[in-house]
């Protein structure tokens, strides 16, 4: 029997331009290649220490209970559930695009009496409408996504979070897309379990979830009559690893929290309000590039995230062959849209690195050559001349 080896790994170099992963910095790849240790070396566990405190300073919180889950995003997102959950408890859970019926989807595995309520992909829910359903079902627990990554929609929070306390229940986030992207205050708007990911505005390889729990949230936590379901996401326990006594829970994957702790590094060395007008800029550079050649957004004005923006593709144009052609002649990667916006928008980032000016008059470039190309009218160089005009009034 003859043994066949395949080739090295050797990817090609991409502009991550999608819904996530976002491009990495240097530094973050130079901090996942250091010197494997122990997952309970000095080293390591100083390591663990000054990434809970960065991870404070970008969530803007005080919680003691703040950590990185080993897992992605979608861990976060059950670390979250499974611990405030108990079978049979209510749990509203707002979905507007794919992630918050993920949401829902955990909830109800968990045994949660789950109350849907929900608005067309794209929209964003009302406090009148989050304040109707809380005073009605009485839940334990309300879910909503900060930002929606699969429609580009950007849910606003400090009122919901009122009206969420008022009715005496807690209030679960997804801020896996906006974390490092726009702003976040964890303790002013009141924010009571919240999870994000390494991979979107935080520009470091998919692999850990950032999570913060409010003293409301740890309090739930330590009432539970129940085991948490998932023993290896049960706070109840891990706290105890990322806590003073450092108690063996599970193998942390230690290159990515290199990573983490790097890529934490250098969203605080540029500054959270720098990188929040970074990302802004970028995007209206973007959408003025866009607007030049008649593309529109598919999130009402004033609803969109800046990081994420999904754009309505032109009417006649095929979706995947202007996708393809971006990532083979240019080698940029956009995503295409989810559920009923599947072939209907594009979904362009400009998430932590990839957010540049540079990226962005490239893209613009890009597509318009593709969209020449199929047929489209446009006057060549419009987009670029548009966002370079932006771009110059400072």
């Amino acid at each position: 029997m003859t043994t066949s080896v395949p080739a090295a790994v050797n990817p090609p170099r991409r502009i991550l331009m999608g819904p996530g992963p976002s491009d990495t910095h240097p530094r973050v790849w130079a901090a996942l290649a250091a010197p494997t240790v122990g997952h309970l070396d000095p080293y390591f566990l100083q390591i663990m220490t000054e990434m809970q405190a960065m991870l404070r300073q970008v969530f803007r919180t005080t919680n003691e209970l703040t950590l990185a889950v080993s897992g992605t995003g979608s861990a976060g997102m059950e670390t979250c559930v499974v611990n405030l959950i108990e079978p049979g408890d209510k749990m509203v859970v707002c979905v507007n695009g794919v992630f918050g019926g993920r949401m829902a989807d955990v909830a109800g595995r968990c045994g949660a009496q789950v109350t849907i309520v929900e608005r067309p992909f794209g929209d964003i829910f009302s406090t009148a409408e989050i304040a109707e359903v809380v005073k009605r079902v009485q839940p334990k627990v309300v879910g909503i996504v900060n930002a929606e990554t699969s429609t580009g929609a950007w849910q606003p929070l400090e009122e919901i979070s009122k009206v969420v306390h008022d009715a005496g229940a807690l209030l679960l986030v997804d801020c896996v897309t906006s974390l490092g992207g726009v702003p976040l205050e964890v303790d002013q708007w009141g924010l009571d379990a919240v999870y994000s990911g390494t991979q979107k505005c935080l520009s470091c390889p998919p692999g850990l979830a950032p999570v913060t729990f409010s003293p409301r949230a740890v309090a739930a936590i330590e009432a539970r009559k129940t085991k948490v379901a998932s023993w290896y996401l049960d706070l109840t326990m891990v706290r105890n690893y990322w806590g003073q006594s450092r108690a063996y829970h599970h193998t942390a994957p230690i290159n990515m929290n290199y990573g983490l702790h790097e890529a934490l590094r250098l969203v605080l060395e540029e500054g959270l309000e720098a990188r929040h007008a970074r990302h802004m800029k970028n995007h209206k550079a973007l959408k003025a590039g866009l607007a030049a050649i008649g593309i529109k957004y598919a999130v009402a004005e004033g609803q969109q995230l800046p990081m994420l923006n999904a754009v309505l593709i032109p009417e006649g144009i095929d979706d995947a062959a202007v996708r393809g052609q971006l990532l083979s002649e240019f080698g940029i990667e956009i995503g295409g849209g989810l559920g009923p916006m599947k072939g209907k928008t594009w979904r362009i980032g400009l998430m932590g690195e990839a957010s540049s000016p540079c990226n962005v008059l490239l893209f613009l470039a890009a597509l318009e050559r593709c969209l020449s190309d199929r047929g489209y009218k446009l006057s060549p160089g419009a987009s670029v001349a548009a966002a370079n005009a932006f771009y110059a009034k400072g």
